[in-house]
C-alpha cells in the first residue's frame, strides 16, 4: 500500500492536523508533502493532488482522495484491524455523526478561534456564539462512553476533535472537568507533541492569525530543557532520526549531554519538546 499526504502549516492548519493524525496515530507509514499556506508553492503542491483544492489531500495507491472524512473512511475501509471507528455499532453511529457535524459546523468557533499552536492567551473573551459552540461540543464529549479518548480507544473522532482541544487551550475557553481532562490528554499525546514541535521549528508565522493579547505558557506538558550549542562534540555520530552524519551546526545540549542531528530542523524540532522524540530519549537513557 502506498500513501502520500499533502498538508499545510502545522501551526495553523487544523484540517492538516486531522489528516496527519489519521495516518500517524494509527501507525500507517506515509510520505508527507507539505508547503506553506498562501504561497505559490502551496498552489503548486495542490495542483499535484488535483482535483483537491484544500489540504489535507492524500494519494492512495496512485488515486487522489481529498477531504478529511473521505480520507478517514478510506483508511478505515482498508485497515479494519486498526480500529479507526469504534467496534460497537451504536458508538460508531455516534462517532460518525459527531465527526460530520464537526466537519460542517461550529463556524463561530472556527472563525473567532483559529487554530494557533504558537500561543496560549490570557484574556481572550469569547462571544456568546463561541460559548454556544463549546457547550454543544461539551455535550458531545460528556455523552461519550470513554473516560480518556471519546470512545475508549483512539478513533477518527479523536483526530477530528484534536483541533478543538487546541483551541480550548489556546484561547482559554471555559470548559468543565470532562472537557478539561480531554484537552489535557490531547495536548499530552506524543504524536500531537511532535506535530506541534515541528510547527514551532518551522517558525512559519502567518499574518492575521496572532491576536494582540497577553500570552501565558502553553498548557500542555512542560518541555524538557534543551539549548542549541556549538563548538563541542556530540555523543552520537549519526542523526537519531535519519541516520545521516551529524552536522556541526545542529547540536543540542539536554541533561548535560550533547546530541547531534543531521540538520537544523531535526535539531529545532527536538529543541521545542525533547521528550516527544523517542530516539532522542533513548540516546539520553530515558525511555
Amino acid at each position: 500500500m502506498s500513501y502520500e499526504l499533502a498538508i499545510g502549516d502545522r501551526t495553523y492548519s487544523s484540517w492538516s492536523l486531522r489528516g496527519w493524525l489519521m495516518f500517524e496515530a494509527f501507525g500507517l507509514p506515509f510520505k508527507e508533502t507539505r508547503a506553506r499556506m498562501y504561497t505559490p508553492e502551496f498552489t503548486a503542491m495542490l495542483a499535484e493532488f488535483a482535483p483537491a483544492r484544500l489540504v489535507p489531500a492524500a494519494r492512495i495507491d496512485g488515486h487522489v482522495v481529498w477531504d478529511s472524512l473521505a480520507i478517514g473512511e478510506t483508511l478505515a475501509e482498508r485497515h479494519p484491524d486498526k480500529g479507526f471507528w469504534p467496534k460497537d455499532a451504536p458508538a460508531r453511529m455516534k462517532a460518525r455523526s459527531m465527526c460530520a457535524e464537526m466537519h460542517s459546523g461550529f463556524t463561530a468557533l472556527r472563525n473567532s478561534c483559529t487554530m494557533n499552536l504558537r500561543h496560549a492567551y490570557a484574556t481572550f473573551a469569547p462571544s456568546a456564539e463561541v460559548l454556544a459552540d463549546i457547550a454543544r461540543i461539551e455535550m458531545f464529549w460528556e455523552s461519550c462512553p470513554g473516560e480518556g479518548w471519546l470512545f475508549g480507544d483512539y478513533s477518527i473522532a479523536d483526530a477530528f476533535f484534536a483541533p478543538v482541544a487546541t483551541r480550548i487551550a489556546t484561547y482559554g475557553l471555559p470548559v468543565g472537568p470532562r472537557a478539561a481532562t480531554y484537552v489535557a490528554k490531547t495536548l499530552a499525546m506524543p504524536e500531537f507533541r511532535r506535530w506541534r514541535a515541528m510547527g514551532l521549528a518551522q517558525n512559519f508565522i502567518q499574518p492575521g492569525y496572532d491576536k494582540d493579547l497577553p500570552t501565558i505558557s502553553w498548557p500542555g506538558p512542560a518541555p524538557l530543557a534543551a539549548k542549541s550549542v556549538s563548538g563541542v562534540t556530540a555523543m552520537n555520530a549519526t542523526c537519531p532520526y535519519s541516520g545521516a552524519p551529524v552536522a556541526a551546526d545542529s547540536l543540542l545540549e539536554i541533561d548535560g549531554q550533547v546530541i547531534g542531528y543531521c540538520n537544523t530542523f531535526c535539531r529545532d524540532k527536538t529543541l521545542h519538546d525533547p521528550e516527544a522524540w523517542p530516539a532522542t530519549m533513548a540516546l539520553l537513557g530515558r525511555r
